[in-house]
């Protein structure tokens, strides 16, 4: 109940609107649903095309013609072109859309908001009042004990995992009925492993923290920027981008950085400067993120999921964790994986080590054999049937 409540005060006037929606679209779908009778309505956020949704939605489009599918976007995002010639899409968040919510048999999204309106669906779905088959591609593996992924805060119907340990994890401590979770690696990662000329770049992609963001419905709402830039988070990241140190590294190793913010911090960060011109903001709006792992030879996150993505390429990873404690304690509590035990590359708590481990990364670019032994065993399955794995792993829900 007392989640109930908090979920009610992030309602906006907004919000209230798409209850209109939802009312007027429910007679009009009982009455559609006849013509689309086994409709899939795939989406991300409205303004997005490059996560485990698109390459999804791709696949199904090009490979299975017979399947009913549509994308849901707005058709003002830098994506929309993408999508647009692969076959059907509705417009985000409006009154058609929640028509083909309503339709579809099945609701497929990489985001646990991915729906007409996020708050509205929630307070549907979770508590009963809307019952019907919703399938969570996810947006990054689930590493730590997030609540906000068990079955009873999210009801979905089939749980989409892209490692093993993963599935392992969330079958036996998320709550799901037998069924609902399964393990056939992201539909993202089918790409992952297509040729690309890689670039002698650096990406650098932290994750955000929860205790820098107010509540809202509204994934693109920028947060108050004195909030995030008073923080240690903020002003650690910054200090490094911007550092003499870091810029010396790239002039002397002739190599390109490029920092990829959190979306919910991004806003904060477009006034970076530093002495080389090789340092550059790249912008969640304007830049894709796989794109850039897959141009780049190596990666420096914190703690981000995202990260996996680069590891399965065999790529080097590094961590900078100059906060865990603080992490652990307000953000996501450890689940069954441990940074320094299973990840991928060394894991470094202050800048001086950063500086040391990076500068060794960029002579030599290369994944040891540790790490290669720890991906085999987190990723067993590595292939390009991904996609295909989750398309059968849907029809037989």
């Amino acid at each position: 109940m007392k989640t109930f409540f908090k979920k009610l005060k992030a309602v906006s006037f907004k919000d209230l609107f798409h209850i209109v929606l939802f009312v007027l679209a429910c007679p009009v779908a009982l009455i559609y649903k006849r013509k689309r009778k086994n409709l899939w309505l795939v989406c991300e956020y409205k303004n997005e095309a490059r996560d485990n949704g698109y390459w999804f939605y791709k696949h199904v489009a090009e490979n299975h013609r017979v399947q009913d599918v549509v994308y849901a976007i707005s058709s003002k995002s830098h994506d929309y072109e993408k999508v647009k010639d692969l076959g059907e899409t509705v417009e985000y968040g409006t009154f058609k859309h929640w028509i083909y919510y309503l339709t579809a048999s099945v609701n497929i999204s990489s985001q646990k908001g991915g729906k007409p309106n996020a708050a509205v669906c929630y307070l549907l779905e979770v508590y009963g009042i809307l019952k019907n088959k919703r399938v969570f591609l996810q947006h990054g593996i689930t590493k730590d004990m997030a609540d906000v992924f068990v079955y009873p805060n999210t009801k979905m119907r089939l749980f989409i995992c892209g490692a093993k340990p993963e599935y392992e994890f969330v079958k036996e401590n998320f709550g799901y009925p037998e069924g609902y979770v399964a393990y056939t690696g992201f539909s993202r990662f089918d790409y992952l492993l297509e040729p690309y000329e890689q670039k002698r770049q650096i990406l650098i992609a932290p994750t955000w923290r929860s205790w820098l963001r107010t509540a809202s419905s509204d994934p693109y709402k920028k947060n108050s920027n004195k909030h995030i830039t008073e923080s240690e988070y903020y002003k650690t990241w910054r200090s490094f981008i911007e550092s003499d140190a870091l810029s010396e590294i790239c002039d002397r190793y002739d190599v390109s950085v490029a920092f990829f913010p959190h979306r919910n911090v991004a806003h904060c960060f477009d006034d970076v400067k530093t002495e080389s011109d090789r340092v550059f903001v790249a912008n969640w709006e304007e830049y894709d993120l796989q794109l850039l792992m897959k141009e780049s030879m190596l990666m420096l996150t914190d703690y981000t999921s995202a990260v996996m993505d680069f590891a399965y390429m065999q790529k080097p990873v590094l961590y900078y964790q100059f906060d865990y404690d603080k992490y652990r304690n307000e953000h996501f509590k450890e689940g069954y994986f441990n940074y320094e035990r299973d990840g991928f590359g060394k894991v470094v708590y202050d800048e001086k080590s950063l500086l040391t481990e990076l500068e060794s990364l960029v002579k030599t670019p290369v994944m040891t054999e540790e790490y290669k032994a720890r991906l085999e065993s987190f990723f067993p399955l590595r292939d390009k049937n991904n996609c295909e794995r989750i398309y059968e792993a849907i029809k037989n829900i």
